[in-house]
């Protein structure tokens, strides 16, 4: 018996010498190892061996058990080994090669300009506040002081999606009603809307049926149009220079009282008069005022205890002064030469 012992373990070791796959190792293990190997085998030939027999042979077969997996299982570590290796090598990378050249995108203008102004608000203590473009009427013109029926909603004239309650928003002070309402304890508020807006413009070289606005509310207890006219003043020398200047003159919005327009001296030719400026030596920006006492009070605010200034203009009205583009239209090509990189203003 021990003979067959000795025997297997010289025929095992041969097998496993040289280059051999996994497949090939697997085979082998079951040959020796399986239900039915040859290892297997001699167990069951103790069943015929006198009690001291059994003691002799229980330990030889423990050994060879031992034995083969160990040899196995070291044979088994080589040739993963050998694999990873013959991987390795294929699959490197020469790391001193050239790299390829990635063309990064840039924000168009209009993305551009809106994030640069983010970044002044945020530094002025604002929040950025974004809402639906789909808008109740209630909340784009009701509580804004327009009721069905003003007249000043034909300026606005939007996109009905149900009937006259459901709209595309003409412009983003819907946001700020909400940001009003859900202000439970009516503390102050300071906040910027920017996004899209729509109207049922014809499309030309000043006007799009879907534009960009950004518009600001600031409420608290004091403020006045000289708040206001500071915090223009700030935003014009951002954009177009320390030397810009500002002026108020009188409008009317029903969600303001009193109502202003606000014009910056013309950059190009620094209030001198020019054909950009219709040689005025101003350029209208936006409009802005104080919040209208009604828009307060539908907000639940007392407006004997607080009151507010609001703003807002047009993003490609802006861009297009600045960057000196002619028509808004250029804004929504697929003309790369029209959106460089301008992430600094």
């Amino acid at each position: 018996m021990k003979e067959k012992v000795e025997k297997i373990k010289v025929e095992l070791k041969a097998s496993l010498e040289g280059n051999i796959s996994i497949q090939d190792l697997a085979n082998i293990k079951a040959e020796y190892l399986g239900k039915k190997g040859k290892i297997t085998e001699l167990s069951n030939q103790l069943k015929d061996l006198s009690n001291e027999e059994k003691k002799e042979f229980g330990k030889s077969l423990n050994e060879i058990k031992t034995y083969a997996i160990s040899l196995i299982d070291e044979k088994s570590k080589s040739i993963e080994e050998a694999i990873l290796n013959e991987k390795l090598e294929k699959e490197k990378i020469d790391i001193s090669l050239p790299g390829v050249t990635v063309k990064n995108g840039a924000p168009s203008m209009i993305e551009g300009l809106i994030e640069s102004l983010e970044e002044l608000f945020l530094s002025m203590g604002y929040d950025v506040v974004e809402g639906p473009e789909v808008e109740k009427d209630l909340y784009n013109f009701e509580l804004l002081n327009l009721p069905k029926g003003h007249p000043a909603r034909d300026a606005q004239d939007t996109f009905y999606i149900k009937d006259e309650e459901i709209l595309l928003r003409s412009q983003t002070s819907p946001v700020q009603i909400r940001t009003m309402l859900s202000n439970e304890d009516k503390s102050s508020i300071r906040i910027i809307c920017p996004g899209k807006t729509y109207r049922r413009d014809d499309d030309d070289a000043t006007h799009t049926h879907q534009f960009t606005q950004m518009e600001g509310l600031l409420i608290d207890k004091g403020i006045s149009l000289a708040d206001l006219k500071g915090t223009l003043d700030i935003i014009a020398k951002y954009l177009f220079g320390e030397k810009t200047e500002t002026r108020f003159r009188s409008s009317f919005y029903p969600f303001t009282e009193p109502s202003v327009e606000f014009d910056v001296s013309c950059h190009a030719c620094s209030g001198k008069g020019c054909p950009i400026c219709k040689h005025t030596g101003w350029i209208t920006v936006g409009g802005a005022g104080m919040v209208h006492p009604k828009v307060l009070t539908n907000c639940g605010y007392n407006p004997d205890i607080v009151s507010g200034f609001a703003f807002g203009f047009g993003i490609e009205r802006l861009a297009m002064l600045k960057y000196g583009v002619t028509d808004a239209r250029t804004f929504y090509t697929n003309d790369l030469r029209v959106n460089p990189d301008r992430r600094e203003v």
